[in-house]
C-alpha cells in the first residue's frame, strides 16, 4: 500500500462559546462542532528518498515547514523512526484564513495517513493526543462528526449527529487573523453568551428547530465590528430562505441553514450573481474524513 487519498472536510461552529482566558494565554472554550462536505483532496505516497515534500495547487499555501500538513507528517515520522519519505499533493478547496479549519483538517489528514501508510498501528484517540501538539483544533478533525468541544479545544466528546439540514457557506473577499480577533476579544465582559447546554438538548432531541434557535458565536463581537460584510451576508442569508446564519470560527466565512436543499441551491446561485461573496457552496453534514487506499 504506497498511497493514500483523504478528502479532508471543513467544519462549523454551531455554538462558540469562550469562558475565559487563561494565564497561559490561550481560551477556554466550549463549543459545538459540526464537519460539512466541503473538503481538500490530498493525496498521499511513500517515497524511497527521505523528507517531506508538499505540491499545492494554490497560490499562497506554504510548502515547508510552515505548512501543517508537513508539522504534522514530520512529528509522526520523527517519533515512530520512519526512514522512507512522503510525497503530498494538496488541493485546496476549503476557503483559506476563513474559520472552517482548513489548515488543521489537513493536518489531520496527514496524522491519518502517515499512521496508515508507515503501519504505525496508533489508533484514533492515540492520534488525537499527538495532533494537539500541532493545532487546537486538529484532533476534533481527526475525530469529526458532531461534537462538544471544551478546553482549549482539545478535550471532546462526541455527540449524536446533528438534525439534518443543508448549509450555505459563503466567504467575503477578505481574510480573518484569528490571533487578532481572540487577541482583541474581552471574555470578562461579555454580555451574552450561547447556550451551549440547550443547544445539545435540541441536537440529543434531533430537535433542528432548537439547534437553529440557540445559534451563537462570541467571537462575532469583534470579527463584525471590523468587517461588517459578514453581518450584510447573514441578513441576505435570512431574507432568501435560511433558518438563521451565523459565523464560523473567528471568520469571516459565514453559514446559514435550510431545510431544503434545493432552497440552498437556488440562493446559492443568487448569492454568487450578487458578488457579495468571494466564495459560495452548498453543503451537507457529514461524520468525518473520507479515506481511499490507493
Amino acid at each position: 500500500m504506497g498511497r493514500i487519498l483523504v478528502e479532508a472536510m471543513a467544519k462549523v461552529n454551531l455554538g462558540l462559546d469562550v469562558l475565559r482566558k487563561r494565564e497561559d494565554g490561550y481560551h477556554e472554550v466550549r463549543m459545538i462542532m459540526q464537519t460539512v462536505d466541503l473538503c481538500d483532496d490530498l493525496l498521499f505516497e511513500k517515497t524511497e528518498q527521505a523528507g517531506i515534500m508538499i505540491e499545492t495547487d494554490r497560490q499562497g499555501v506554504p510548502t515547508d515547514e510552515r505548512n501543517l500538513v508537513y508539522k504534522a507528517a514530520d512529528l509522526l515520522m520523527k517519533k515512530y523512526g520512519v526512514q522512507e519519505g512522503l510525497r503530498v499533493k494538496l488541493k485546496k478547496r476549503i476557503p483559506m484564513a476563513a474559520g472552517m479549519a482548513g489548515g488543521s483538517t489537513d493536518a489531520a489528514a496527514a496524522f491519518v495517513a502517515v499512521n496508515e501508510l508507515f503501519e504505525l498501528g496508533l489508533d484514533k484517540r492515540e492520534l488525537m493526543e499527538l495532533a494537539v501538539q500541532v493545532g487546537a483544533d486538529v484532533p476534533y478533525c481527526i475525530l469529526g462528526g458532531t461534537a462538544l468541544a471544551e478546553g482549549i479545544g482539545e478535550k471532546l466528546t462526541g455527540l449524536p449527529d446533528a438534525p439534518e439540514c443543508t448549509l450555505l457557506i459563503a466567504k467575503p473577499d477578505i481574510s480573518v487573523s484569528t490571533k487578532f480577533v481572540y487577541e482583541n476579544l474581552h471574555a470578562d465582559t461579555l454580555q451574552k453568551h450561547p447556550d451551549i447546554d440547550g443547544m445539545l438538548e435540541a441536537i440529543y432531541a434531533e430537535d433542528l428547530d432548537g439547534v437553529v434557535k440557540r445559534l451563537g458565536n462570541v467571537l462575532e463581537n469583534v470579527t463584525v465590528k471590523a468587517y461588517p460584510v459578514i453581518e450584510e451576508l447573514k441578513e441576505w442569508m435570512r431574507k432568501n430562505g435560511a433558518e438563521d446564519a451565523l459565523m464560523s470560527g473567528s471568520g469571516p466565512t459565514v453559514f446559514g441553514i435550510y431545510k431544503e436543499r434545493k432552497a440552498a441551491q437556488r440562493a446559492c446561485e443568487l448569492l454568487r450573481e450578487s458578488g457579495m461573496a468571494e466564495q459560495a457552496e452548498v453543503a451537507g453534514l457529514i461524520e468525518g474524513n473520507r479515506i481511499s487506499r490507493l
